[in-house]
């Protein structure tokens, strides 16, 4: 399929979340895809977050602050996109801030009870309410622990080679079995090693008729 033939297919306007584990590739992922399809990108915003620094070195004291901060900006970039004239390509979903964050350090002693109650009351408001647009499609990047671990290690964000392996280990664990119960919208699995965009950007061609597939379905 060519690319003026994909933009052909796809709607003008539509939202595609990109999901999956740190360090599987979202954001390269999310922009080869947005690409192709003429779409733009909204990315997941690492730099200028008042807490991420502070949550890394005390996961306690600042994982309830973490999770509002992060629940707040995305929402509000969900209802810029929804209201945008084009089409997006967003790099991860408001559904995993709660499915698998918040309740991992709820679970693990990192938020108390009261904190956890209030997000998830919180979240049902902003986002479980016929009023929230789920998105057209959301596209789970999945891969082995393995790969994840050397794309982590490879990027080198400081902050995250402190972090010890077992916390990737459960969060690579608690996508598994995420992403097997989400029902919000239509989801494509997709292994990384179906794609190479650093060699081969048209490897992206098999999985863009799927997703127009689904959108169009």
């Amino acid at each position: 399929m060519k690319k003026t033939a994909i933009k052909e297919t796809f709607p003008k306007k539509a939202l595609i979340t990109v999901a999956g584990t740190v360090g599987i590739g979202k954001s390269t992922f999310a922009k080869g895809l947005a690409d192709c399809l003429g779409y733009q990108t909204s990315m997941e915003k690492v730099e200028g977050n008042p807490y991420l620094d502070k949550f890394y070195k005390d996961f306690k004291r600042w994982a309830f602050h973490l999770q509002i901060y992060f629940l707040a900006e995305r929402f509000k970039e969900h209802k810029r996109i929804f209201n945008a004239p084009f089409g997006v390509v967003q790099d991860r979903s408001i559904y995993e801030d709660t499915g698998i964050f918040a309740r991992m350090h709820y679970e693990k002693g990192n938020m108390t009870k009261m904190d956890f109650d209030t997000y998830e009351n919180l979240f049902e408001a902003m986002v479980m309410t016929p009023y929230f647009n789920a998105p057209d499609v959301l596209v789970y990047l999945e891969g082995s622990f393995e790969q994840i671990l050397n794309r982590i290690k490879a990027r080198g964000r400081e902050m995250e080679k402190q972090t010890p392996i077992a916390y990737w280990q459960e969060m690579f664990e608690r996508y598994d079995a995420w992403i097997n119960t989400f029902d919000q919208c239509p989801v494509i699995r997709v292994n990384i090693d179906q794609y190479d965009l650093h060699h081969d950007p048209n490897s992206l061609y098999p999985i863009i008729e799927k997703i127009a597939s689904t959108i169009n379905k």
